[in-house]
């Protein structure tokens, strides 16, 4: 018999730049840290980039992306997964408020579902996703893009923010409780939900999804502030084309043709 109750969680991501700010800085990061990623067969295919108008949050842009990643799967994984699968991610940006949703083709049962709000304060609103968390029991992360520890591969010593200085915005290096004392300071509030309707691999799953997510939302963030001198005086126009141009190569990096839209 399946778990009832399945792995909800609050992520607090700070960062010294402002909302406004950081909406470029969020479109550059993730089109930088795809094409990085990319390689022969594995990495991240750009299926959809386009206008999305919603009658409640307005308009946005919606994109949808193959995220190829068979040799990065664990040990245990790899014993049940084809040796080629991808996941799809579908994500709807009405910034500051966005929706990304991620299933997988070999795995119906599995999902990860986030929602996403950004507030210029240091991680402090316990007023978000109220209706969301009703009556549900959901563990608050509060993430440290300087001083939490992560994956050794990931690092790299121009990104190490208790060091790096930023030429352009004169902000940096980040000192131990600098959500408190730097000004200016935003937080990005994600709602995590993961679900995973296996018998006998539910629990381990999803635990190991949210670890996996924990590790990508501190590196992804990290380098969005480290990145900070290549974007800060981008136009979103400057950056809509930055994110062009990445997604041609990424595509070619993976040896995948431009994809036409997926039909509905």
């Amino acid at each position: 018999m399946l778990e009832d109750v399945m792995l909800l969680k609050e992520y607090r991501i700070c960062l010294p730049l402002t909302v406004l700010e950081y909406r470029i800085g969020q479109l550059y990061t993730i089109s930088k840290h795809s094409h990085q990623e990319s390689q022969k067969g594995e990495g991240v295919e750009v299926l959809v980039n386009e206008p999305h108008y919603d009658p409640m949050h307005g308009q946005g842009q919606h994109t949808e992306k193959r995220v190829h990643l068979s040799s990065k799967l664990p040990s245990w994984a790899k014993a049940v997964v084809p040796r080629i699968f991808y996941i799809t991610e579908k994500s709807w940006n009405y910034y500051p408020y966005t929706i990304t949703d991620f299933t997988c083709s070999f795995f119906p049962k599995f999902s990860i579902h986030i929602e996403t709000k950004y507030e210029d304060n240091c991680g402090d609103n316990d007023n978000l996703f109220t209706e969301e968390k009703a009556n549900k029991e959901v563990e608050v992360d509060y993430l440290d893009i300087a001083y939490d520890p992560f994956p050794d591969r990931h690092y790299n010593s121009t990104e190490d923010l208790r060091s790096f200085s930023s030429v352009r915005t004169g902000r940096g290096p980040l000192v131990e409780d600098w959500r408190q004392t730097t000004e200016p300071v935003m937080c990005s509030y994600k709602l995590v939900t993961v679900k995973f309707e296996v018998w006998g691999l539910q629990t381990r799953v999803e635990h190991f999804v949210h670890k996996v997510i924990r590790d990508i939302l501190l590196v992804g963030h990290r380098q969005a502030f480290a990145w900070v001198d290549e974007w800060y005086n981008m136009s979103l126009e400057d950056v809509r084309s930055f994110e062009d141009q990445m997604h041609v190569e990424t595509n070619q990096k993976l040896r995948c043709p431009e994809t036409e839209p997926a039909q509905q």
